[in-house]
């Protein structure tokens, strides 16, 4: 095989970005090269595929992993104080190594004046992305509908303060579908922002019933005031960058920011976007 380009692709330890590796370790795209980049590669599944060593933080080494990629996956790194820096560095050593093509999983409805706290952050790096010149293609995933049942406690509780408001969660699955779609055919996706929900905005309640149905768990949803929700997060965590993004997921849903449904999964997928109940059939835990 003549390989005419070279595929960069990072959170290959995740879902997403681990479902996307493996997909392209079984069916390749014609005249492509796949090169994983992590920050521990002793973590990154065997799959027969190039892999080099790099942190988000580290501009230096991430230009060296980076150089002669064409096109990139950039999956937002995880959860922390620092993650805009981060961000910022990688996609600033993306654009030191020529890459020539950014897809990044953003979040729905980033805005510096998001609600949800880490919303501010992937518009801090959409920004980023957009300065750099380099061509990118936006991926705007909502909460994702596999991971909120397991908002539960271990008394199979969900608490927060989510009123009665709804989120059109997305499936991890058909957010790693969109990214193989975008990543096969580049130039039809250039300059585009896709916002990924599911199909139907669902309350909490209804995440509980329908999510504990599928995992075979009673599940149910129990109302917080701002305050009790602080309160009960404390025992997890003092720092207050991540009570507040833990708090703000259930305020931007009590507040309907997250629950317009938007077609982009079956319009750039050919399939439609999965329910609760098949995006848990995929990923249950």
């Amino acid at each position: 095989m003549t390989t005419t380009r070279t595929l960069g692709i990072t959170g290959s330890t995740g879902h997403v970005g681990g479902r996307v590796a493996r997909t392209l370790a079984a069916h390749p795209f014609r005249d492509t090269a796949v090169r994983l980049i992590a920050r521990d590669a002793a973590r990154v599944p065997d799959l027969d595929l190039e892999v080099r060593e790099a942190a988000y933080a580290d501009t230096d080494a991430s230009t060296r992993a980076l150089e002669g990629v064409d096109m990139l996956f950039m999956v937002s790194g995880s959860e922390n104080e620092h993650r805009r820096d981060e961000h910022r560095s990688f996609i600033e050593a993306a654009r030191r190594a020529g890459v020539g093509h950014i897809v990044y999983t953003s979040f729905f409805g980033a805005d510096p004046q998001s609600t949800f706290t880490l919303g501010r952050d992937h518009a801090d790096a959409e920004t980023a992305i957009r300065e750099s010149g380099m061509t990118a293609t936006i991926l705007r995933d909502n909460f994702y509908s596999d991971l909120l049942p397991w908002f539960a406690g271990e008394d199979g509780v969900i608490r927060g303060p989510a009123g009665d408001g709804r989120v059109s969660a997305v499936a991890r699955a058909d957010v790693a579908d969109v990214a193989l779609a975008v990543l096969a055919d580049p130039a039809s996706h250039a300059g585009a922002v896709y916002e990924l929900t599911g199909p139907e905005a669902l309350s909490f309640a209804e995440v509980a019933a329908r999510g504990g149905a599928a995992l075979g768990r009673a599940l149910r949803y129990e109302e917080e005031t701002l305050d009790e929700a602080y309160a009960s997060r404390r025992r997890w965590s003092q720092e207050q960058w991540q009570l507040d993004a833990w708090v703000s997921t259930y305020v931007s849903i009590a507040e309907g920011q997250v629950a317009r449904i938007a077609d982009d999964v079956e319009k750039v997928t050919g399939h439609p976007a999965r329910t609760i109940e098949q995006a848990l059939s995929e990923f249950p835990e």
